[in-house]
C-alpha cells in the first residue's frame, strides 16, 4: 500500500509519516506542493493521497481538481488536512470529491484509522 503526502509543512509530514507507521506496511512518499503532488501522484500511484487545504501557489482544492482532470489520477480516494477548519467544511470537501477532513493537529490515531479504513474499502 502507498500513500502520497501533499503538504508544504516539513513537520506534519514527519507527523502522518509517523501516524502511517502503526498500519505496518504502508510505504508514504511525500511531496511539499501541488504541483509536485501531482507529478508524484502520477508517477507513484498511491492507493490515498493526504492533501494540505492551503498551500502557496496551488491550494488544495486546485490540487485536486488538477488530480481528478488525469484518468490516472482521477480515482485516488483523498483526505484534506487544514489547519483552519471551519463550519461546513466537511461538507464542502465531500463535494470536491474527498472522502474525509481532518484537522491540524491531528490525532496520530484518526489519521491512521481513516487511512485505514480508505484502503479496506478499495
Amino acid at each position: 500500500m502507498k500513500v502520497l503526502i501533499i503538504d508544504d509543512e516539513e513537520d506534519i509530514r514527519s507527523v502522518a509519516v509517523l501516524s502511517l507507521g502503526v498500519l505496518g506496511g504502508v510505504d508514504v512518499v511525500e511531496a511539499n506542493t501541488g504541483r509536485d503532488g501531482i507529478t508524484m501522484a502520477a508517477k507513484e500511484k498511491p492507493d490515498v493521497i493526504l492533501l494540505d487545504m492551503m498551500m502557496p501557489e496551488m491550494d488544495g482544492p486546485a490540487t485536486l481538481k488538477a488530480l481528478r482532470a488525469e484518468p490516472a489520477t482521477s480515482s485516488i480516494p483523498v483526505i484534506f488536512l487544514t489547519a483552519r477548519a471551519v463550519r461546513g467544511d466537511a461538507d464542502r470537501v465531500k463535494q470536491l470529491g474527498a472522502k474525509g477532513l481532518l484537522t491540524k493537529p491531528f490525532e496520530p490515531t484518526e489519521l491512521a484509522s481513516q487511512v485505514r479504513q480508505i484502503l479496506e474499502t478499495n
